[in-house]
């Protein structure tokens, strides 16, 4: 990446010492992306495509790596500005585009497929930009994602959309530990799937909801719990932290009741389970 480069490359000859499976995989990733040629990488920010975003920068520049972020009501307000954050830190050429899938009937029905309609309307609007530079359009898809309910990865892949990651043999934990040892601060960085995901099948989608429930997990984070979940039931919030910050809600009730009614809800519960990724699918 612009700036650190040459830190980049010292890195990587160190890390094959290191953890010599996991540096064959960066050697393929880097391969694949040089294949590619001209890539737009699909980046929500999060540890994977940020991974993904740092990997193509390396291996194809700035001229060749083009990274657009799809912002609409269902993007947390507190992601899509780590993204602009991460891309002046990291010298990325970005680009915020906003994404219209509220429009789409099929989405805001909130069946199983909802992922499918959202995911078919981000390629409706990055394929044109690829098209422009004759670029393939990449996402930070990991072989472990491949196991889950993700309609999405089927509606890009329809559209052409690459995997690079999948092709590499990476998984969850393989990002995070490169991107540890190549200082990306998106190596530890909490799972953040779009705001939808907190609403129950079958229950309609709206800007409202997903508004409400943006508001009330940047005010949890506020409030120093990184993990979070606020899922919807009409005016109740179901609040998932991880399990080591359970006795914390309760010991700082007063604030998170407070916190997560200011954002619309009238009754506030814990889900004693803990967070879990993926909740509600299925």
């Amino acid at each position: 990446m612009t700036g650190h480069t040459a830190g980049v490359t010292e890195a990587l000859e160190e890390f094959v010492g290191v953890h010599p499976e996991l540096a064959s995989k960066i050697a393929v990733l880097d391969a694949r992306l040089s294949e590619l040629g001209s890539v737009v990488v699909a980046f929500s920010g999060g540890a994977d495509s940020a991974f993904l975003a740092a990997a193509a920068q390396r291996a194809l520049g700035t001229k060749g790596t083009h990274c657009v972020t799809a912002v609409s009501p269902s993007l947390a307000g507190d992601e899509a500005e780590d993204c602009r954050l991460l891309a002046e830190e990291w010298g990325l050429r970005w680009t915020p585009v906003v994404t219209h899938e509220m429009e789409r009937a099929a989405y805001r029905l909130n069946d199983i497929d909802r992922c499918f309609h959202c995911k078919a309307e981000l390629m409706d609007v990055v394929t044109p930009i690829a098209g422009i530079a004759e670029a393939t359009v990449v996402l930070g898809v990991n072989v472990d994602d491949l196991g889950d309910h993700r309609p999405g990865q089927q509606a890009a892949e329809q559209a052409g959309a690459q995997f690079p990651l999948v092709d590499a043999g990476f998984t969850k934990a393989d990002v995070r530990a490169a991107s540890q040892h190549f200082g990306l601060r998106t190596w530890d960085k909490p799972a953040a799937a779009c705001l939808a995901s907190r609403i129950p099948y079958g229950t309609e989608v709206s800007v409202g909801i997903l508004s409400g429930v943006d508001r009330a997990e940047a005010a949890l984070h506020r409030l120093g719990f990184a993990q979070v979940r606020v899922r919807h039931y009409d005016d109740t919030a179901r609040i998932e932290v991880e399990l080591d910050d359970l006795a914390g809600v309760v010991a700082r009730r007063n604030e998170v009741v407070a916190a997560v009614q200011a954002a619309g809800y009238r009754y506030v519960t814990l889900d004693l389970e803990g967070f879990r990724s993926g909740n509600l699918n299925g």
